[in-house]
C-alpha cells in the first residue's frame, strides 16, 4: 500500500496578512507595555484577531470595552486601529487618564474628512457595516443626525437624506471594492452634486488585498481566507474570492481550524490572509496541508507594498 501523499499545489496571494496599520497598532501596545509596565489598557479588540490579542493579553495587556472599566491606575490606555467616537478621549481626559490612540492613519484621514464634510454643512452618507467599531468611531465625530449610514445598493436606492442640504459620501476602509463602487453608481445616480473624497477611503491594504485575491480565485478550486470572523476586510476577501470564480472560499483562524479533508482530490488551492493575521497564521495552514499533502506553493503578487506608519506621538522614538 502506497504511503505517498497527493500532491497540491498552493497559491498564496501577495499582499496578505498585516497592513500598516496594523503593525502600527500592535507595536503601539508593545511600545506602552515596555515603557509603562504591565497592566496597559487596550481599549476594543486592538486588531481583529484573537491569536495576536493573546500574545499581547500574555505580555500583560488587558483588553477592555469601555474606559469605566479600567480603574485610576494611572496606567495607560491604548484605543484600537478602528478608530473611536470623539466621546472616548473626552473621558479619558475627564478622568486625566494617560491614553495614546492607535487609530489608522487612514482611519483618521476619513475622520477629518467627515468633519470638514460636516463644517461645510453638508450631510454625509456613510457607506459601511453597521455596528462595527470603526463605523461607530467615524458616527462618533459627528454630532447626531450629521450622517446616515448606507449598507447596501438598496439602502442607497432608499434613502432619503434631509431635503435642501448638500451631500458628501465617504466610506469605511475596509470594505469589498466592488459592492463600494456599485453603491457609489448607485447615489451619484441620484444625488449628481453629491461631494466625493479627495482620494479613495477604501485603504491601500483592502484593495491590494481583494485585488491579490481574485488573481488567484479564478486558478482555485478552494481559496482559504486566514482571519478572523469579526474581521470586515477578512470576510470581504472570502466574498471577493467566491465572486471572482472560485467554487467555494472559507475562513478559518488558524492551522488547527482546518480540516485537511475539505482539499482531498484537489489539484490546486488558494490561500490568503486578511490584514490582521499574522503570517504564523499561513504557516500553520500550510503545515496542516503537509500533514496529507506533498504541496507546492507559488507566490502570486499583485504588487508589493512599502507603506510604513510612524508609531503615535506619545510612543514615537524620543
Amino acid at each position: 500500500m502506497s504511503t505517498q501523499k497527493p500532491p497540491l499545489n498552493v497559491l498564496l496571494a501577495g499582499p496578505r496578512g498585516f497592513c500598516a496599520g496594523v503593525d502600527r497598532a500592535i507595536k503601539t501596545v508593545e511600545e506602552a507595555l515596555k515603557r509603562h509596565g504591565a497592566p496597559v489598557y487596550v481599549r476594543h479588540e486592538i486588531v481583529h484577531n484573537r491569536f495576536v490579542v493573546e500574545s499581547l493579553e500574555r505580555q500583560g495587556a488587558v483588553f477592555v470595552e469601555e474606559l469605566a472599566e479600567i480603574p485610576d491606575d494611572g496606567q495607560p490606555v491604548v484605543f484600537s486601529a478602528h478608530g473611536v467616537p470623539k466621546s472616548v478621549p473626552a473621558e479619558a481626559q475627564g478622568r486625566r487618564m494617560l491614553y495614546i490612540d492607535a487609530t489608522c492613519p487612514l482611519v483618521s484621514k476619513v475622520h477629518r474628512e467627515a468633519e470638514r464634510h460636516h463644517h461645510r454643512g453638508r450631510h454625509l452618507l456613510l457607506i459601511g457595516h453597521g455596528g462595527h467599531p470603526e463605523v461607530v468611531g467615524t458616527l462618533g465625530q459627528l454630532p447626531p443626525g450629521a450622517a446616515t449610514l448606507i449598507e447596501d445598493v438598496e439602502a442607497a436606492r432608499r434613502v432619503q437624506p434631509p431635503p435642501g442640504v448638500e451631500l458628501a459620501y465617504t466610506t469605511q476602509t475596509t470594505l469589498s471594492v466592488d459592492d463600494t463602487a456599485e453603491i457609489v453608481a448607485v447615489l451619484r445616480a441620484r444625488f449628481p452634486e453629491i461631494a466625493m473624497p479627495a482620494k479613495e477611503d477604501i485603504c491601500y491594504a483592502t484593495t491590494n488585498r481583494q485585488a491579490a485575491v481574485k488573481a488567484i480565485a479564478a486558478r482555485s478550486e478552494l481559496v482559504i481566507v486566514v482571519g478572523a470572523p469579526n474581521s470586515s476586510n477578512s470576510v470581504r476577501l472570502r466574498e471577493v474570492a467566491e465572486r471572482a470564480g472560485c467554487p467555494r472560499a472559507i475562513m478559518v483562524q488558524r492551522g488547527r481550524d482546518l480540516d485537511p479533508a475539505i482539499v482531498a482530490g484537489m489539484a490546486t488551492i488558494g490561500v490568503t490572509a486578511g490584514a490582521s493575521a499574522p503570517e504564523v497564521l499561513v504557516e500553520e495552514v500550510l503545515a496542516k496541508l503537509r500533514e496529507r499533502f506533498a504541496i507546492t506553493t507559488e507566490e502570486v503578487t499583485v504588487t508589493v507594498e512599502d507603506v510604513t506608519f510612524r508609531l503615535p506621538r506619545p510612543m514615537a522614538a524620543e
